[in-house]
């Protein structure tokens, strides 16, 4: 991924409303953590502009996939779009298999012996997309690098994904993010500065005192 594209997808999806900076009043996410950023790439879904320069930095990260696939449900809507635009079969992936019916987890195309790429919305622990790799790899398919529009870059995350064997290919890092946002205004250097280390340590993270 180039810097000029990370920066584009970055500027992207700060105009869209997708990435919110905001230490002082920090969301909570799913799991308890506190956060002063979050980002919601599902904000892309409804921005035509938005969407149609996030699936050119996923297809050019696609060449040679034989197929795109996306975990449900944040990846489906992507596969969707670069697959229509790399003319080539989608598959998503089922967070567990079918109770009923064929039974199946990976829907769609065959995937059996051909070059998969993972496409992901957000990564933060990465257990949906390691979870749908391994049920494509189970399927026969060759799955060696999931590209997620964003990724915080936590150490354990990438420790993770190398320990399965699959490159992680964010189009956006958060230097990028940040990068930009202090340079359009939206961030001041003490407001990145609190994100930098909440990035470092997130669980250990205390926000400012108001």
């Amino acid at each position: 991924m180039t810097t000029d594209i990370a920066y584009e997808i970055a500027a992207t999806l700060l105009e869209a409303g997708a990435l919110l900076i905001r230490p002082r009043e920090p969301f909570i996410f799913a799991s308890g953590l506190r956060s002063p950023i979050y980002c919601d790439n599902r904000m892309l879904l409804g921005d035509v502009a938005a969407r149609r320069i996030v699936t050119r930095g996923f297809a050019a990260q696609c060449a040679d996939a034989q197929v795109v696939a996306g975990p449900a449900t944040g990846g489906i809507a992507w596969a969707a779009w670069v697959a229509e635009a790399l003319s080539i079969p989608m598959a998503y992936v089922r967070s567990g298999a079918k109770g009923h019916g064929r039974g199946r987890q990976v829907e769609g195309a065959t995937v059996r012996d051909r070059r998969v790429a993972l496409l992901e919305d957000t990564v933060s622990t990465g257990e949906s997309a390691l979870q749908a790799a391994d049920a494509l790899r189970a399927e026969g398919a060759l799955v060696t690098h999931c590209v997620c529009i964003f990724t915080w870059g936590w150490a354990d995350t990438e420790a993770r994904f190398a320990a399965a064997h699959l490159h992680l290919v964010p189009l956006a890092t958060l230097p990028a993010v940040l990068d930009v946002a202090q340079r359009t205004g939206r961030l001041t250097p003490e407001a990145r500065a609190l994100v930098e280390s909440w990035a470092a340590n997130p669980r250990a993270w205390m926000p400012p005192e108001a």
